[in-house]
């Protein structure tokens, strides 16, 4: 009765569009009166506040707003610059510089939306100028912003460490080649319709001197992850730190090295940041009780048993995970799938001896995707806003073949242990 209770009541808020956080929080509190134990509502306020009360969760808010500082200082710029100056040869070449500019900038911001409207706002203009279909230019600069959650830094790994109490540091390793994967496979996809619809101008060569003076001009937007992700494997700092430290390094240089923000708009600016990062610990909060109403009831458990019950292959029960973790994606914000579904489905991966790590990187790969796939599809719409030319039934049908594509990668990154475990080993 409490468990249906739950999910029912879930389910009803979702479908008649409440906010997620209130969904989260409403459907364990009509679990407690289902279960007549009016008691535990109280409880349910004392553990919304313990559940904010870790050193990691402060990573977050400091991660947002690094990338919200970025995107608006120039640093995105000086970023596209560069991948034009080394990627303008390719066929596809504006396509290839907008998935290379997102993998740079996902190493700086951790956020996805933030990398689509960061790079998307200057690539998708330029893409459709050249002669890029307005919907395809739209999708490709979605997609590659979902890489903004899997290069390190990102979000949804500290979100994952901090409920299974895995290494940030290690997730952040395993998200790499994967990341990598996913912006090559993009690139490729882009250098195919390019060469076989004509889309697009590309330029002769490599000029190294144009790619000389770019670097230069970009070199302090490159030093900024390999500061933040050398300092945190190097054992300088931690990533709740790191976090701290691309917060005050992209200040710097947004204001002092390309002096394109001026004090007065870091009011506007953090106010986007304590907006974004408001929402986020609000589903953390509540998210601590639902998961408390789980493992109380013994869902993951209950769970194991049903799943082993059927099959033991942990090939099957991997694709079946896979399966139902895209399906929710189309419905459901990653920060709060993240809370919602780790604590039923790590002890089956548990019990499988699947490593956690890994589980971590193919979760996030899952959830992250759902951000191009609609109704929910935040990246869709960020980079639909965009520029006016783009018709959201287009972009939609452009992005079909880059979401097969990314499902590629993320099935190799199931099935074959060293594409995440590989940097994870090395440490």
């Amino acid at each position: 009765m409490v468990i249906a209770t739950l999910f029912v009541v879930l389910a009803i808020l979702l479908v008649i569009g409440t906010p997620i956080a209130v969904c989260i929080g409403f459907a364990p509190m009509a679990a407690f009166i289902a279960d007549d134990n009016v008691s535990q509502l109280f409880v349910s306020v004392q553990r919304m506040v313990t559940a904010l009360d870790s050193t990691v969760l402060i990573a977050i808010p400091l991660f947002v707003l690094a990338g919200a500082i970025m995107g608006k200082g120039g640093i995105s710029k000086q970023i596209v610059n560069l991948c034009y100056e080394l990627f303008g040869w390719l066929p596809g070449s504006l396509g290839c510089v907008t998935v290379v500019a997102c993998m740079f900038f996902a190493a700086i911001s951790g956020s996805a939306p933030a990398t689509v409207a960061a790079i998307g706002g200057i690539m998708i203009p330029q893409m459709i100028d050249d002669g890029y279909p307005a919907g395809f230019s739209a999708a490709l600069a979605a997609s590659g912003g979902i890489i903004g959650c899997i290069i390190p830094p990102s979000i949804p790994f500290v979100n994952y460490g901090l409920i299974t109490g895995e290494s940030v540091s290690e997730l952040f390793a395993g998200g790499v080649i994967p990341g990598i994967l996913m912006g090559i496979v993009l690139c490729i996809l882009c250098v195919f319709y390019s060469k076989k619809y004509g889309w697009g101008s590309r330029r002769k060569g490599i000029i190294l001197k144009d790619v000389w003076k770019a670097f230069c001009s970009a070199i302090w937007a490159i030093l900024m992850p390999i500061i933040i992700l050398g300092g945190i494997y190097s054992g300088l700092f931690t990533p709740t730190e790191a976090a701290a430290v691309a917060a005050v390094y992209g200040f710097l240089a947004s204001l002092l090295i390309y002096k394109e923000i001026k004090l007065k708009d870091m009011m506007d600016i953090s106010f986007e940041a304590v907006k974004t990062s408001a929402m986020i610990m609000f589903i953390v909060a509540t998210a601590n009780i639902f998961a408390f109403v789980v493992t109380r009831q013994q869902v993951p458990a209950k769970l194991s048993d049903l799943v082993l019950g059927v099959t033991d292959n942990w090939v099957v029960i991997l694709l079946i995970i896979n399966i139902i973790l895209l399906i929710n994606g189309c419905f459901m914000e990653t920060t709060a799938s993240t809370y919602i579904y780790t604590p039923i489905l790590f002890p089956l991966i548990m019990e499988l001896g699947y490593d956690p790590v890994q589980f971590g990187v193919v979760m996030v790969m899952n959830l992250t995707m759902g951000l191009i796939t609609p109704p929910l599809g935040i990246n869709l719409f960020v980079a639909n806003g965009i520029d006016k030319r783009v018709v959201f039934s287009e972009q939609v049908k452009n992005v079909l073949p880059m979401f097969l594509a990314l499902c590629v990668v993320l099935f190799a990154v199931t099935y074959c242990r060293p594409l995440s475990m590989f940097l994870v080993d090395m440490m």
